[in-house]
């Protein structure tokens, strides 16, 4: 979250950040780096050959407390979107009722916990009296989960966290966002199209946001050969919420037809 982000909360608390599941306040929250960038940077002094292999053990305590703490969630399905949507933009407001709407239909909604978008469907699930779930994630420039989250758990690594999203979700709905959404999208349909998950569906939500890139995969990527004619199947564009639900319900019951 940014430091405007931060000094406009509405739930009145200081600003703060999150390191894993540590909440940092003050000046204690300026930090240079993260945990994900010392793990990954290898052009530093050569102590991180003493180092990693005890991260280890923090990774390994990551996996076991989200799983922990997702193992018993209903069904759920992820929203990405922009931490930068501002409240009372169409897009936030889209997510609220898209949040909402999920709730109502009984599924437990899962974003990466931020403000923007994410706060938009959590909630409107929580005010849905649905459950609104956040996977936090530690970065330089964000704060804690928002307030519309019932359960949360913090992240330090990425690659933890994108688990969690895959493995405790039944499908994936995008609202418009940047780079973040981005990744989270095409590593869905990575594993989708691998069949390393099946019947999960990825769903881009505003069609005048996402036509362009719907129409590249096609005119481009596709007629180029680098996919093929059934992997287009694999992103469903739409502005409809009830559609939306439609096509998450129905994959979720081939998914129940299957086990």
């Amino acid at each position: 979250m940014t430091e405007d982000n931060a000094k406009s909360r509405s739930d009145g608390n200081p600003p703060e950040k999150q390191r894993g599941p540590v909440t940092l306040r003050g000046e204690s929250r300026v930090e240079s780096t993260t945990t994900d960038q010392r793990l990954l940077d290898s052009r530093g002094p050569t102590d991180w050959v003493h180092t990693d292999p005890w991260r280890v053990m923090r990774i390994q305590a990551e996996f076991v407390e989200g799983f922990g703490a997702l193992a018993e969630l209903p069904r759920a399905v992820t929203v990405f979107g922009s931490a930068r949507t501002r409240e009372g933009h169409p897009e936030y407001t889209m997510g609220q009722t898209l949040g909402k709407a999920l709730a109502e239909e009984g599924f437990a909604v899962m974003t990466g916990g931020g403000p923007g978008a994410m706060e938009a469907v959590n909630r409107g699930a929580q005010e849905a009296g649905g459950l609104s779930v956040g996977l936090g994630i530690e970065l330089p420039f964000e704060q804690g989960l928002n307030p519309w989250v019932d359960l949360g758990v913090n992240f330090r690594y990425f690659f933890v966290r994108k688990t969690m999203f895959v493995k405790y979700s039944q499908a994936f709905i995008c609202l418009p966002g940047g780079f973040g959404t981005l990744d989270e999208l095409f590593e869905a349909l990575t594993l989708v199209q691998t069949k390393k998950v099946t019947k999960f569906p990825v769903v881009l939500f505003g069609s005048e946001y996402w036509g362009g890139l719907a129409d590249w995969l096609r005119d481009s990527v596709c007629k180029h050969g680098k996919i093929g004619e059934k992997d287009l199947a694999l992103v469903h564009v739409t502005d409809d919420v009830d559609e939306a639900l439609q096509i998450v319900k129905d994959a979720y019951k081939a998914w129940e037809d299957a086990h």
